[in-house]
Formats: structure tokens, sequence, C-alpha cells
């Protein structure tokens, strides 16, 4: 069975009940261990009502990380609307693509669809598109309005906005993927979020490109911590 795309699936008013059950399941069990019973019970419906919305597992989770990426990418796109100087955006557009990665749900999505891609190939497919991909439009959203403002100098954005992104997994992301460190502290993070940002300038900023953000702008990013 192909995995369905979220348009052609069949809503109903336990759509989203069902959605937020199988998210705390897969969250607590992973992929492998989730069960349909689990998951019927955890979003308070019968089996019958879980299939006759999701005839697959694998269906349930990609519509569950698709959602989950897209509101990754919505919160990316206040960065894309702003006019602030690279300084400022990209550390904040850093340390979100960091925290994505390491958190509970980006880890797990991310094996899930290693493990499961070559059996199902459109499971890793429906994921970067809904993922990296759309995360990465819209970091080259935001780097072609900072060209056109004088800031940087790129000839090719969408290469960059994929750099940027590979930046921010330094040292990181080999230590997640291999196991070797699970837990990272918010200064292991801002190190990294801090050298690929600094990098990432050095070859693409413009001379003379303005002062740089201000330590924390108000209103601008209200969760910082």
């Amino acid at each position: 069975m192909t995995i369905e795309a979220a348009d052609t699936l069949r809503k109903g008013r336990k759509f989203d009940q069902v959605l937020e059950g199988a998210r705390k399941i897969f969250m607590r069990d992973g992929f492998e261990g989730a069960s349909v019973d689990d998951i019927a019970r955890e979003a308070g419906v019968s089996k019958a009502t879980l299939y006759s919305y999701f005839p697959d597992k694998r269906i349930l989770f990609v519509e569950i990380a698709r959602r989950e990426c897209k509101r990754q990418a919505d919160e990316a796109v206040e960065l894309v609307g702003l006019t602030l100087p690279p300084d400022c955006v990209l550390p904040e557009a850093a340390r979100r693509i960091i925290d994505f990665f390491l958190s509970d749900f980006g880890r797990r999505v991310f094996r899930i669809c290693v493990a499961e891609t070559e059996r199902f190939p459109e499971l890793g497919q429906q994921f970067y598109e809904s993922g990296p991909a759309l995360v990465r439009d819209r970091i080259k959203d935001y780097l072609d309005g900072s060209v056109a403002r004088g800031e940087l100098v790129i000839e090719d954005t969408l290469l960059a906005a994929d750099q940027f992104a590979e930046l921010c997994k330094a040292d990181i992301f080999p230590a997640v993927v291999f196991g070797v460190k699970r837990t990272f502290t918010r200064a292991d993070r801002d190190r990294v979020a801090k050298g690929a940002v600094e990098m990432f300038l050095a070859r693409y900023g413009a001379e003379g490109r303005g002062a740089a953000c201000p330590p924390d702008p108000p209103g601008v990013f209200p969760d910082r911590k």
C-alpha cells in the first residue's frame, strides 16, 4: 500500500483526536513499538474508527511527521518576513534548526525514515518534502531578501540554504546519529550555532553589511532562552 498524500485522507470530527493520540504513542514507543490498540485507546476511539482514517500505520506516522515539520517551517516564516540583518536572524534560525533535530520527535522521525526508506521510499520522500526541503526553502527566501538588501553576496541561495543547515549539524549531529551522545546543553547548542553563523557570514557576508543585531531585539524572538 502506498502512502497517501494528506489531501486524500478521509477527514472527520475525530481526525485530529486520532492524530494527537498517535503522536503520544509514537513518541513513547517509537514506530515499531506503537500498537494500533494503544493508539486507539490513547485517542479514545475504536480501532474501526482509526482504520477508517488511516488504513496503514505508516500513513498515520507520515501525517504526524508532516504536521510537525510544517509547524517548524511555519515558525521559520517569522524569520523570513524579517528585514533584520543576517547577524541577527541567522543565529536564531540556527538555534531552531539545532533544537529540532535534537528534539525527541526530530531524532525519532529521522531514525524511522532512514530505517524504512529502502522498503518504503515514499516515506522518506514525504518526510523530506514536508521537512528538510520546506525549511530549506524558507531559509532561501530570507537569503534572497538579504541579498537584495546588499547584506549578503550569494549566487546560488538554494545551495547556500543547504550549506547553512549542514553547518548547523556540525559536531552534534554525528554524535546523535551514532548514539555517542544524547544530551547537549544550551551552551553546546549555542557553540555550534555561533560557529555555523560565523563560517556562513565569512563566506557570504557583504563588506559593510550594516550594524549587527542588538543582543535581544525587543519583541522579535520572545521565546529566546
